[in-house]
């Protein structure tokens, strides 16, 4: 996951949520990415003195010189490329990770995420399992509802120089401008056909609504593992606001955000 101002306390939370519902929370390891030269490490210390995890402060000139314009200043952030260096930056024994954005939260153990995965990619020697969607085409793709959740087989992706294939891709749209959002289109054009596909209920998407207005949305019909607020509208944004979403309240429990008299903010420990 990453970290920075703004979604530290969205992050927070989604740690929260996977830590309350997973059947043993030992075996956990985070690892966060935020800005360099951030403090955010500490934050996360004192919320969760027991928790196992690693702090990379990721170098925006690494993406910077590459990221193109996009229909939200919040997409053209270079902590939303990290997912792209993963491999680059965690230690190599490492073989496998859950990468989450900031804005979920988790409402299953996230054991049987990594266990569906692993069987997945293990029978199809695939880098990349991710939600999927039914009748949905490669043009709806283009968009920031894909891939809240995805599981990535470092040890492929590092063999087969995925990170390089991406910032190709990258580099076309600085010349030529053949998608709109952010940080995902360069992925689906390199994998494309070759992510495996996990229940669509680990990514119940679109919650903060589009990327302009983000207007309340619904939750969609069926099982739910995961509730992600993709688009404009952030649950503690809202909540702050005194105007949450119904679906907000969902995300409410998981906060720990607190607002002592003075007026001042900080994150609760628990």
């Amino acid at each position: 996951m990453t970290l920075d101002a703004h979604y530290l306390r969205g992050s927070i939370a989604a740690v929260h949520s996977i830590l309350k519902h997973s059947s043993c929370p030992d075996t956990l390891f985070f690892h966060f990415f935020a800005p360099a030269g951030g403090r955010v490490g500490s934050t996360v210390r004192s919320v969760f003195p027991a928790l196992r995890f690693e702090v990379y402060p990721f170098r925006a000139e690494l993406v910077s010189g590459l990221i193109s314009s996009s229909v939200r200043v919040a997409l053209q952030n270079p902590l939303n490329y990290v997912r792209a260096y993963l491999a680059d930056v965690i230690d190599s024994c490492v073989q496998r990770v859950v990468y989450l954005d900031s804005d979920v939260i988790v409402v299953d153990d996230v054991r049987r995420l990594w266990d569906d995965a692993a069987a997945r990619l293990d029978s199809a020697a695939a880098v990349v399992a991710a939600p999927e969607y039914c009748h949905a085409n490669f043009t709806r793709y283009f968009a920031p509802t894909f891939w809240a959740v995805m599981v990535m087989d470092l040890h492929r992706w590092r063999a087969g120089g995925y990170r390089r294939r991406i910032e190709r891709w990258m580099e076309v749209q600085r010349e030529r401008r053949i998608y709109e959002l952010g940080s995902l289109p360069p992925f689906l054009l390199v994998f494309a056909g070759e992510v495996e596909g996990l229940e669509h209920r680990w990514n119940q998407h679109g919650l903060g609504g589009d990327n302009l207005t983000g207007e309340c949305r619904r939750l969609h019909p069926g099982p739910v593992s995961l509730m992600h607020w993709s688009g404009k509208g952030k649950p503690w944004d809202r909540l702050d606001a005194g105007n949450p979403c119904p679906v907000d309240q969902l995300w409410k429990p998981y906060d720990l955000y607190v607002r002592p008299s003075s007026g001042a903010s900080s994150i609760a420990a628990t």
